[in-house]
């Protein structure tokens, strides 16, 4: 479809936008700008790590069911921080809700990946308590790995016209 035949049409409508072809062509992608997504995707997935791990620690749940709650949380949080953007943006729901899945699913998916995968192989990581310091020293140095190993993931598909670029067509 080419997009100048709709060139007529407010941006902010939710008929035919899809989200995949937000850019005409590749995007620029600078370490700053892909510095600044991982950012805004740490910012949600922490948000929801943390609570996850929290609720979960102090609720006496076994690792397993902690961590589950916490990934979905992560992800709800990180979608939710994208959609709130867009929907200012004026964007109905729908297409914001694409729009965050687009911008967002990868890069939550491997900082989820590498956070918690770097909390199981911290030794006794996965049973510190609330109380303890390797509980919030070993939940922030995960995150900053994840964050290291998620930036050039975002360089990546930025450069493509994916990932937070999509979300880039709605800032004005």
């Amino acid at each position: 479809m080419r997009h100048e035949a709709h060139a007529d049409r407010p941006a902010h409508t939710d008929t035919h936008v899809d989200p995949h072809h937000a850019h005409h062509g590749p995007a620029t992608a600078t370490w700053s700008m892909a510095a600044l997504a991982t950012l805004h995707c740490l910012t949600g997935c922490a948000i929801g790590e943390v609570l996850g791990m929290v609720v979960g620690t102090a609720l006496g749940w076994g690792n397993l069911p902690t961590t589950v709650l916490a990934i979905v949380l992560a992800f709800f949080f990180g979608y939710a921080l994208t959609l709130r953007g867009v929907l200012r943006a004026g964007v109905g729901f729908r297409t914001a809700f694409r729009v965050a899945l687009a911008a967002d699913t990868l890069s939550i998916a491997v900082m989820e990946l590498i956070d918690n995968g770097v909390i199981v192989l911290w030794p006794d990581a996965m049973d510190a308590q609330l109380g303890d310091l390797l509980f919030w020293g070993s939940l922030v140095i995960s995150l900053v790995v994840a964050f290291v190993v998620t930036t050039p993931v975002n360089k990546w598909t930025i450069g493509r016209g994916r990932g937070h670029a999509v979300v880039h067509r709605y800032h004005h």
